[in-house]
């Protein structure tokens, strides 16, 4: 192990799937170098980050110092949490059966609350903007109704539990939290919500959380006026994370 421990390079954009693994970097006190992609200018196309993150979405990291020492490339936010929790052996409960909740509510994340939230925001914040509007009152309801179902499942498990996971702070709340944050943009509200508005608060007021968070804010567009922007995104070639 060097003295000095070679920096992470992480492939950014500032998304919630991008603030995962800055705030999970900043928590666990890793080295990183920042490579932005732009996705809004199709620079997660590129054949150079297409051989690190082959579905052509970010975040991904390159560890230099990966498994055996030699390094390591790695897509999926989730696949990247977990690793970096090995590696630092940090926020992934105290044995396997902590380790079991955190992987459930990560991928309670993944599967679920990312990509509806997701829609969600594109169908009420960015397809009604674009040309030509696309205002679908069905899709508007349905995942609208959806984060309301999903947000009501963490409220219930909140009440129960000071973290997501647990009476510990993990990769599930650091996974969770960036979308969660965003709870206006979903047409949600935390009235009836109180647990988890608490824990919003409460993750929201760590400065690791504040720094990973803040990361490349100043190169945030709005998407839901940019017209170029929006024919990378949302045409035939994908749509953002």
């Amino acid at each position: 192990m060097p003295i000095f421990e070679p920096p992470i390079d992480l492939y950014y954009w500032p998304t919630p799937n991008g603030w995962k693994i800055s705030i999970a970097l900043e928590e666990m006190r890793l080295p990183y170098e920042v490579k932005f992609v732009d996705i809004g200018a199709g620079e997660q196309f590129e054949p150079a980050f297409l051989e690190i993150s082959p579905n052509n979405r970010m975040p991904a990291i390159v560890d230099p110092e990966g498994p055996g020492g030699r390094p390591i490339s790695i897509f999926e936010s989730g696949a990247i949490l977990q690793y970096l929790a090995r590696k630092s052996g940090k926020f992934y409960g105290g044995g396997e059966r902590d380790q079991i909740t955190v992987d459930q509510w990560l991928m309670w994340q993944v599967g679920g609350l990312g990509p509806m939230a997701g829609q969600a925001h594109h169908f009420l914040k960015y397809a009604p903007n674009l040309e030509p509007p696309q205002d679908l009152p069905y899709a508007k309801d349905r995942y609208r109704n959806e984060v309301t179902r999903l947000y009501s499942v963490l409220e219930k498990q909140l009440s129960r539990e000071e973290f997501v996971a647990g009476d510990f702070y993990s990769i599930a709340d650091m996974a969770i939290w960036p979308w969660a944050s965003l709870w206006e943009g979903q047409q949600q509200d935390l009235a009836d919500k109180p647990h988890l508005a608490r824990w919003l608060a409460r993750i929201g007021s760590r400065e690791a959380v504040q720094r990973g968070r803040a990361l490349g804010a100043e190169k945030r567009r709005d998407t839901a006026t940019d017209r170029e922007a929006q024919k990378i995104l949302f045409g035939q070639r994908g749509t953002p994370k």
